[in-house]
């Protein structure tokens, strides 16, 4: 024999006045669709129900009211453990990250005036295949009335500044850890090397040490010569022989 269970029904849209222990009943007139309730405890008038609660229906939804109380009075902090998906935020107060933080896109934008970050290296143009062509152009651009820029250029294979470097004093610049130039001094890799020429002398004094200058550079051709002397097209200079030049 079968049994059948009956729950109250009414058309209003409000819980019952009252109910007993674990009875049910329905209201339809409740917006949406009915919603069902079920009496709680015996400590009622009467014996009746301590409390009736809604267990099925639109009033059993947590509404956008009672989600942004909760959000706002951070209940939920301790219970989120995995992720909520946000097609769009905006947040106005601090905001700390205890794991890694991928952002995928095209643009990063930050709006803040002082950029810290702990990491002293920085990658850029980390593509999944880098290569001199993707990494061309790569580098820094600092805003200003003309951008200042400091780009690695693949057509020469060099590193490449729209402006000038200033050293500090006593600074200078190096080559493979060696001194070639300071604001004062050659470094001794070059005065060493075969340097021929930086430019025309228009003043000043050869050193002591100093060996001859040949005529075709200007010079005499010789380390020392006496009394008057003679020259002829691009030989050396010499000492004139009296009573026979």
């Amino acid at each position: 024999m079968s049994n059948v269970i009956r729950i109250k029904r009414s058309t209003g849209a409000s819980a019952p006045a009252s109910l007993a222990n674990a009875e049910l009943a329905y209201s339809e007139g409740v917006a949406g669709g009915g919603s069902l309730y079920i009496g709680v405890g015996t400590g009622g008038a009467g014996g009746s129900a301590t409390s009736i609660v809604c267990i099925g229906g639109p009033s059993t939804y947590a509404t956008k009211s009672y989600v942004d109380t909760a959000i706002a009075s951070a209940d939920l902090s301790s219970a989120l453990t995995g992720y909520a998906q946000l097609s769009g935020a905006s947040f106005t107060g601090n905001v700390t990250i205890g794991g890694n933080l991928t952002v995928n896109g095209t643009t990063t934008t930050i709006n803040s005036t002082t950029l810290s970050v702990d990491d002293k290296n920085v990658v850029l143009g980390d593509v999944a295949s880098p290569t001199d062509v993707t990494a061309d152009g790569g580098g820094i651009t600092l805003k200003g009335a003309t951008d200042k820029t400091l780009n690695w250029v693949n057509a020469t294979a060099a590193w490449t500044s729209s402006e000038h470097f200033g050293l500090a004093s006593g600074k200078a610049y190096y080559i493979n850890g060696v001194s070639v130039l300071s604001s004062s001094t050659l470094g001794s890799g070059v005065t060493a090397s075969s340097l021929t020429s930086v430019g025309a002398l228009t003043s000043g004094s050869l050193g002591a040490g100093f060996t001859t200058v040949s005529v075709a550079l200007g010079g005499t051709g010789a380390t020392t010569l006496t009394g008057m002397i003679k020259g002829n097209g691009t030989s050396a200079f010499t000492a004139a022989t009296a009573g026979t030049d």
